[in-house]
């Protein structure tokens, strides 16, 4: 009977044991997972912080697209208005023309 429950603990021992391994190793590579997210986590932050410098450098020429593009469309519209000034001209030459 002491043997058989000497066996018995031995057993449950070396199961305890295996199961002690296992975690081991589990925690082994959730620790390397961990660790190729934070060099993922650092590349990302590195890049991001490269974007907003970039961003920053454009601001101006950004802003200068704005104002030539603010300044088009008021050009465009002194066109319209010159173009629609022409063609009522056109119209009071033609009348005083048939007269």
């Amino acid at each position: 009977m002491f043997s058989k429950m000497a066996m018995y603990l031995t057993r449950e021992l070396t199961a305890t044991s295996e199961d002690y391994k296992l975690l081991e190793g589990m925690n082994k590579l959730t620790s390397l997972k961990y660790l190729g997210m934070q060099d993922i986590a650092v590349n990302t932050s590195r890049n991001l912080k490269d974007l907003n410098q970039k961003s920053a450098a454009l601001q101006p020429y950004l802003y200068q697209i704005t104002l030539t593009e603010e300044q088009v469309a008021a050009l465009q519209q002194a066109v319209y208005m010159l173009d629609a000034y022409s063609k009522k001209l056109e119209a009071k030459y033609k009348k005083l023309e048939r007269q």
